[in-house]
């Protein structure tokens, strides 16, 4: 439990370490090694086949790096070990990456505001006026949350509980990661990313509701509308095609009081989507912000809950 709050600690602190090797960029090198490998056009088994070896290759590497820290010492163990639950967070970073879409709308660059927001989203910018931006920018840092932080934590308190709390995060990270892979329903993925795509949503099933809750309740500390932001979490938590998007990113819309979701251009073409809140007022570059502030109070009451527990059990 004191190595998963150091984690969160650490990212809190640092973000995301530069120039030394971060495991996530082995990991997609695992998964294009067996996607190369695996690969065929029809057929879900080989998709199946390729989701488990890309899950059983992180699981093996993660212990065996343990194994050989430990070998060494229980220091270097113990280094490691924090070192594989830091990388796992992606609190910080999060933080970081939205905030120049926030900086360049105060200074009055849309141009620089979509060229920042490109980075972090998958949709088109070029047609969103300062709402848009702004929408796209809170549902991303909603969604990345629950992605980043919260299911993350999650598998590290399940892990921690069956023995490797690294292991637990690093194999979810992996899931996540071949998702944001090869998890397209598009010609080229259709089968072949459908497992992929599929576990991803059975792994973040429990954390995306557990999380917004905890939103929820952050906001509410945090000064914003706890009761509606409950209230339009349990109205539109479904209104999306992916089980688990609309969880946390409903509960953002209510906790602030602006609509999130609403359809958006994916490479030229538009995707219809349901709207999450209510349009009380239009979204503000200041949305950003309290966004942040929510996701800031969100991950202090994991760690308050995660110490907790640890006193407790």
């Amino acid at each position: 439990g004191m190595q998963i709050l150091a984690a969160i600690l650490l990212d809190s602190l640092f973000g995301d370490p530069n120039g030394v090797p971060h495991p996530v960029v082995a990991v997609g090198r695992v998964i294009s090694f067996w996607e190369e490998r695996f690969y065929a056009a029809k057929g879900k088994a080989r998709g199946i086949f390729f989701c488990a070896t890309v899950l059983c290759t992180t699981a093996a590497a993660v212990s065996a790096i343990l194994s050989a820290a430990e070998f060494v010492n229980e220091y270097l163990y113990h280094t490691v070990n924090i070192y594989m639950l830091y990388t796992a967070i992606a609190f910080r970073s999060l933080r970081d990456e939205s905030m120049p879409v926030y900086t360049a709308l105060t200074e009055g660059s849309l141009t620089d505001a979509r060229k920042f927001l490109s980075y972090i989203v998958g949709r088109d910018t070029a047609r969103l006026d300062e709402k848009g931006i702004v929408r796209a920018t809170v549902e991303t840092i909603a969604e990345s949350y629950i992605d980043g932080v919260v299911s993350v934590i999650f598998y590290m308190v399940l892990g921690s509980l069956a023995g490797s709390a690294a292991a637990a995060a690093w194999i979810y990270k992996a899931a996540n990661t071949m998702d944001s892979m090869v998890g397209y329903d598009n010609e080229r993925y259709h089968d072949f990313g459908w497992a992929a795509a599929k576990f991803d949503d059975l792994m973040n099933f429990i954390p995306a509701r557990i999380g917004a809750l905890i939103a929820i309740a952050a906001g509410g500390l945090a000064g914003y509308d706890g009761s509606n932001g409950l209230r339009v979490f349990l109205r539109d938590r479904r209104n999306h095609k992916s089980p688990n998007s609309a969880h946390a990113e409903s509960a953002y819309a209510g906790l602030l009081h602006i609509s999130l979701g609403g359809g958006a251009f994916y490479d030229g073409e538009f995707e219809a989507r349901p709207w999450l809140g209510d349009n009380d007022r239009g979204p503000e570059a200041n949305d950003i912000l309290r966004a942040h502030k929510i996701l800031t109070y969100s991950v202090a009451l994991c760690a308050v809950i995660i110490f907790a527990a640890g006193r407790t059990l």
